[in-house]
């Protein structure tokens, strides 16, 4: 580990050392970390090829499924790569400026993907609910409604809790203990007061990612019993209706343990730590189909 800077002075090359404390068996997360890499770009550019080809599957719920096969795509890309190169070659190097983007890429997929749930749900609810209405709502320009207002909020509170990360001063250490540049990982390592980095990241936690999970979970709670009332057969709409609450229970439940364990006195290990915020992207990116 380098020792701190002289004073008023901030390292602007930092170390990614997650799971360091493995030693020689470090090397060998670099299998199944690379498997599921691999399954993830694979399936999901099969599910694009399939969903751009086939003409019959250009309805709303297919194309909202496209896009999330995209951002799908796009997220390990993110991060997933470094983090092989650094498990087998211990290149494990980041600037500052190359670690605020990876942190904005990351936070701004990984809220888009809650956000398309909760279309997702929007038009599932339409189309069980309100079926005389469906292709009136999801018009492109009564669905660019639904999408405008949450996009602009993920977009403003990343921006703003990156843009603060990145005018801090870090000169306790250089070496981030993580896979990949997650936000309190990075301000734990300023020097001088973080509070208001801690009040926005728990702000973005809470705002994104658990209003949405609120918000799927209420419609789907309407759909269901809309379905149980009417009693109209709709297993395959219930089927993908309950997976998602499956993901979205368990992806919830590890961000938040991921981004609490920073703030709140645990006895979570830093290996532990790194590995719930892992699956918590891998659960989003393979099984939110």
């Amino acid at each position: 580990m380098n020792d701190p800077p002289a004073q008023n002075t901030s390292f602007t090359v930092f170390t990614l050392n997650g799971f360091y404390s493995l030693g020689e068996w470090r090397p060998f997360l670099f299998i199944p970390f690379f498997l599921l890499f691999v399954l993830s770009v694979t399936s999901n550019s099969i599910l694009i090829y399939l969903i751009k080809s086939q003409k019959s599957l250009h309805s709303p719920m297919y194309v909202l499924i496209g896009v999330m096969a995209v951002v799908d795509l796009i997220l390990p890309i993110i991060f997933v790569p470094n983090m092989l190169f650094s498990f087998l070659f211990n290149w494990s190097g980041i600037s500052l400026t190359g670690c605020l983007i990876q942190m904005f890429g990351l936070h701004f997929v990984g809220t888009f993907q809650n956000t398309l749930l909760l279309w997702m749900a929007l038009d599932r609810y339409f189309a069980i609910c309100k079926p005389l209405y469906y292709h009136k709502c999801m018009e492109m320009t009564n669905f660019l409604k639904f999408v405008a207002v949450p996009v602009i909020r993920n977009v403003l509170l990343i921006i703003i809790m990156v843009s603060l990360a990145g005018r801090l001063s870090y000169c306790l250490t250089n070496v981030i203990d993580h896979c990949f540049c997650e936000h309190m990982a990075l301000v734990q390592l300023a020097c001088g007061d973080t509070s208001v980095n801690n009040i926005i990241g728990l702000v973005s936690a809470f705002h994104i990612p658990t209003a949405d999970f609120i918000v799927i979970t209420l419609s789907y709670v309407v759909i269901f019993t809309s379905v149980l009332k009417s009693g109209k057969a709709h297993a395959k709409a219930l089927n993908t209706c309950i997976t998602h609450l499956i993901v979205l229970t368990f992806s919830l439940t590890s961000a938040l343990t991921a981004f609490l364990s920073y703030r709140i006195k645990n006895n979570i290990s830093s290996n532990n730590r790194v590995f719930i915020s892992i699956v918590y992207l891998f659960l989003l990116v393979v099984f939110t189909h």
